[in-house]
């Protein structure tokens, strides 16, 4: 049977943005919840630290069905597969709205974030499919463009639903675009969804997946407070995952269907670029999370106003990822993300200057020329991974990148969290040994503090938590500092890609 043609006008419009509803859906479900975090830990009673396991249980879940995408697509076809990942994406959101206690919710952010795991690469492939050969490149920088919006309207929105009404509503919110979305790609692709193939699953291999990457992430989100290797909870999670991942590592190498196809690392460009995207994502994402957090817990902002100050590092990606995307094949790619990871060091370092009297206009300053590093990297690099892909391989291909992106920003949420509060432990002893009598500057300060009315236990606590909002303050510059010098490494890497790159019958190749 000969295909179909392909939409075009009015209809080619309306697929374009219910894709796009989809993909900006679920990207803006994590960046929403991030600065919500403090407020919804507080609502059920748990740790701001705890409550970053809303964030980490959902990339995980999703990271891990990442993979099986392109099984999944095969097997019950690519429309077919993403309507009913977006349907169940939306129900899922309104069960984790309903939710009354963090292992009710975190229950049901595994089971949301399962279901949208086909939803990221299948929304960029059904978008290509959809798209003649000379329009592809414009195709992938409108996909990147609503996938870069939601770090503008995710903050804010997140900040401002959660100020004025509640937390759950930043999944209720998800319930019209999520019945929008489905309707809208199920009516304009009747009839045109992609061959079956009925080809047996690898089992095995999932099961390996799951239980050796579920087992790493508990320990890096337990490890800190369970004392790491002193712990035999952690110790046995070392193990099984471990254990887990070795096995996973050699059946899959010998599997014919095989769950994650590591055949696709051995072409050059494919391992370049996934490294690229999952260690520049986890700096990238580690930020994002600890960036509204220091602001919510520590310097006294409301979620609102943290959204506000996260939010500038969108713009710019906005605006200027449609242009990237249909000119950049001009230009060699590796000079492209060279430039792009750049503009993250000077952010980076630029950001590790940061004070605790610092202003709002300088926090969105940098977050704003950070976006011009964003719209540098993700487009770039997502076109080197699949520049020496067959059309087959593209959605196995984008599925597996996708999947060591997401798992490489939940790994770094949960490093990063460990490793701020590690410093800010660090920083603060180094602080109270400046704090004694004989210390003129800390005897001048407890003195105005009895002046204003303070007695000495009051004064003590109030030095106390000078201290402490200092000591976080260092801790949130180390991460920016380290974030620099990963980005540094980055620029390197990347220079290992095969060029030059250019447009070949409608595929990104690299010849």
């Amino acid at each position: 049977m000969d295909n179909p043609p392909l939409l075009t006008g009015s209809k080619l419009v309306l697929l374009t943005f219910a894709l796009s509803l989809g993909i900006f859906m679920n990207v803006l479900d994590v960046s929403i919840a991030n600065v919500a975090i403090p407020t919804l830990a507080g609502n059920l009673a748990v740790s701001a630290d705890d409550g970053t396991w809303v964030i980490t249980s959902f990339a995980v879940s999703q990271a891990i069905m990442l993979p099986i995408t392109g099984w999944l697509a095969r097997r019950f076809g690519e429309v077919r597969l993403f309507v009913f990942s977006t349907v169940l994406f939306t129900i899922a959101s309104v069960f984790c709205g309903l939710s009354v206690n963090l292992p009710m919710l975190i229950f049901f952010r595994v089971v949301q974030g399962a279901v949208s795991g086909p939803m990221i690469p299948l929304s960029q492939s059904i978008l290509l499919a959809n798209y003649p050969a000379h329009r592809k490149g414009f195709a992938t920088s409108i996909w990147a463009m609503t996938a870069v919006v939601a770090p503008i309207a995710g903050p804010i929105l997140g900040g401002w639903i959660t100020d004025q009404y509640s937390w759950p509503w930043i999944f209720y919110i998800n319930v019209p675009v999520g019945i929008l979305s489905a309707g809208l790609t199920a009516y304009l692709l009747a009839g045109r969804d992609s061959a079956i193939k009925k080809i047996p699953i690898d089992k095995v291999g999932l099961a390996l997946l799951i239980i050796g990457i579920g087992c790493l992430q508990v320990l890096l989100d337990k490890g800190n407070d369970l004392d790491w290797f002193h712990s035999n909870f952690i110790m046995s999670l070392a193990i099984i995952s471990t254990i887990a991942l070795s096995f996973l590592i050699v059946w899959e190498w010998t599997e014919r269907y095989p769950i994650i196809d590591l055949r696709l690392f051995t072409e050059r460009n494919f391992l370049i670029g996934t490294i690229g995207l999952t260690f520049g994502y986890m700096v990238y994402f580690s930020n994002v999370v600890i960036f509204p957090l220091w602001l919510q817990t520590q310097m006294d902002y409301t979620p609102t106003w943290a959204g506000l100050a996260a939010a500038p590092v969108g713009i710019l990606p906005f605006l200027l990822s449609p242009i990237v995307g249909s000119y950049m094949h001009k230009i060699d790619l590796r000079v492209i993300t060279s430039f792009g990871f750049i503009i993250f060091v000077i952010t980076s370092f630029w950001q590790a200057n940061f004070y605790t009297d610092v202003g709002f206009f300088q926090l969105i300053t940098p977050r704003f020329v950070q976006g011009l590093g964003i719209t540098f990297f993700f487009i770039p690099l997502s076109t080197i991974v699949i520049s020496k892909l067959s059309p087959e391989q593209v959605a196995s291909g984008l599925g597996v990148a996708n999947f060591c992106r997401i798992l490489g920003g939940s790994f770094g949420t949960s490093i990063s969290i460990t490793l701020w509060n590690r410093r800010e432990a660090f920083h603060q002893s180094r602080l109270v040994e400046h704090i004694n009598n004989y210390n003129p500057v800390s005897h001048d300060m407890l003195n105005q503090l009895h002046i204003l009315g303070l007695n000495h236990l009051a004064s003590i606590a109030a030095l106390t938590k000078i201290i402490i909002n200092q000591a976080y303050m260092l801790s949130t510059d180390d991460i920016f500092w380290l974030s620099g010098c990963v980005f540094m490494t980055l620029i390197v890497i990347v220079w290992f890609a095969k060029p030059p790159f250019i447009v070949k019958k409608g595929i990104i190749t690299a010849e």
